[in-house]
């Protein structure tokens, strides 16, 4: 993968951003004060947040789980965000040895620190793209060093649609991204809700940030997974999802859905 620097004013440190907030709530380090502030204000205003981007976080690792079961060897993770461990390519690696992982974010932080964490992987890379340009992302000559698209690959788009507006149209945007995976590909995505409560104030806290927060319902969010077939027990709240251990304290309050889907042509 190419080599970018960054100028230290090209990283826009007044205002948090996504990531770096997911980041706090994770227990991460990679984040500035301006982000665990907003981090805060989002757990004041949703008691649930930091125990829900932990069961987030625990459905990613289930389903890729589920999908390298499936024989799925490539993954691409668009808005990977900072490089928690486990990431994708490390819970990959745990069901088999041959996993490819182009990780694509917009955020030049998550940049270099996903780049210096991966630059020993070898069969994986990172990306610096965004997700409302999809034809960017299957042009890139680095996405392609990795992904092979004649092949299934594993569509990761997980925490990252709720930062997209209805006028950034994502339906066409998931719809461009699936039309160049071959069939067989899975799509594993996760997204924000206000369907167990009035979570109005945690979407205000990233009217400040870098991406707002764009909180849709369960019907809404099963729209993103047309043209492809949903597996059981199709869109639920995260920690529902096919869980392996026992779901965490207040998990029916958690505002996350998630769901994995096969292309079948």
């Amino acid at each position: 993968m190419r080599e970018n620097g960054f100028r230290a004013e090209e990283i826009d440190t007044t205002k948090p951003h996504p990531a770096r907030i997911y980041d706090y709530l994770l227990g991460g380090k990679d984040n500035y004060d301006v982000d665990r502030q907003a981090g805060e204000q989002l757990i004041a205003a949703a008691p649930e947040a930091r125990i829900g981007v932990r069961a987030n976080r625990a459905f990613l690792r289930r389903a890729i789980r589920h999908v390298v079961g499936t024989g799925v060897r490539q993954f691409l993770d668009i808005g990977t965000g900072l490089p928690t461990s486990p990431n994708v390519h490390e819970t990959a690696l745990e069901v088999a040895p041959d996993i490819r992982v182009a990780y694509v974010d917009n955020d030049p932080i998550v940049h270099t620190h996903a780049g210096a964490l991966l630059s020993a992987a070898g069969t994986t890379g990172i990306v610096l793209a965004d997700l409302r340009d999809p034809r960017a992302i299957l042009d890139d000559p680095d996405v392609h060093a990795v992904i092979d698209f004649d092949e299934p690959v594993a569509l990761l788009l997980v925490a990252v649609l709720h930062f997209l507006t209805d006028a950034d149209k994502p339906e066409e945007i998931i719809a461009t991204l699936r039309d160049a995976l071959a069939p067989g590909s899975h799509l594993i995505l996760s997204h924000a809700t206000g369907d167990f409560a009035d979570r109005s104030g945690a979407a205000a806290v990233y009217s400040k940030a870098t991406a707002s927060m764009n909180l849709r319902t369960r019907t809404e969010i099963e729209r993103f997974f047309d043209g492809f077939e949903l597996i059981d027990p199709g869109v639920a709240q995260v920690p529902f999802w096919r869980p392996d251990t026992p779901p965490p304290p207040r998990s029916r309050e958690i505002g996350f859905y998630g769901g994995v889907a096969r292309k079948l042509t």
